[in-house]
């Protein structure tokens, strides 16, 4: 199964890269991921929230494989336990789907982007910089496997 991140913009803080990278290499041991950093939109001040939205969420829909189940981080969406999400991703695997998850740019996702995903899902009631939800996505979604996997990882409680 094909698993992808879609983020806008590139992270620049080197703890947050050095995680990125460390769980990008662990991914690799269970599905093949790939992490998409597209760049930001060029902008004037003059340019209306709504507009750069749109213009991210053009770019981040022209990425987005065929045959691919879209789950959108956004603070408004569906939560799930660490089980409840390894279940999900089992279900996607299944369909003989791809798995791509998008994080959109720091004004949030535009409606286009939120009507073309397949689920909403919030990380937490808490907000997260786009730079720290990355490693901390990677994290859940590195756990979600192992969880599938059976491997200890995970502590349940």
């Amino acid at each position: 199964m094909k698993t992808q991140l879609i983020v806008m913009g590139r992270t620049n803080k080197v703890y947050l890269k050095e995680a990125i990278t460390e769980y990008t290499k662990r991914l690799g041991r269970y599905t093949n991921f790939e992490l998409i950093e597209l760049p930001d939109i060029k902008v004037t001040a003059s340019w209306p929230k709504d507009k750069i939205r749109k213009a991210e969420a053009e770019k981040i829909l022209a990425r987005i494989p065929e045959r691919s189940v879209i789950v959108l981080l956004d603070e408004k969406g569906k939560h799930f336990t660490s089980m409840e999400f390894a279940k999900k991703i089992c279900a996607v695997q299944g369909q003989g789907m791809g798995l791509c998850f998008v994080v959109a740019g720091s004004y949030g996702a535009h409606a286009e982007l939120k009507k073309k995903a397949d689920l909403l899902l919030a990380l937490s009631k808490m907000t997260f910089s786009h730079q720290i939800i990355r490693p901390l996505f990677l994290e859940q979604l590195y756990r979600a496997f192992t969880i599938l996997r059976g491997e200890p990882y995970h502590n349940e409680g």
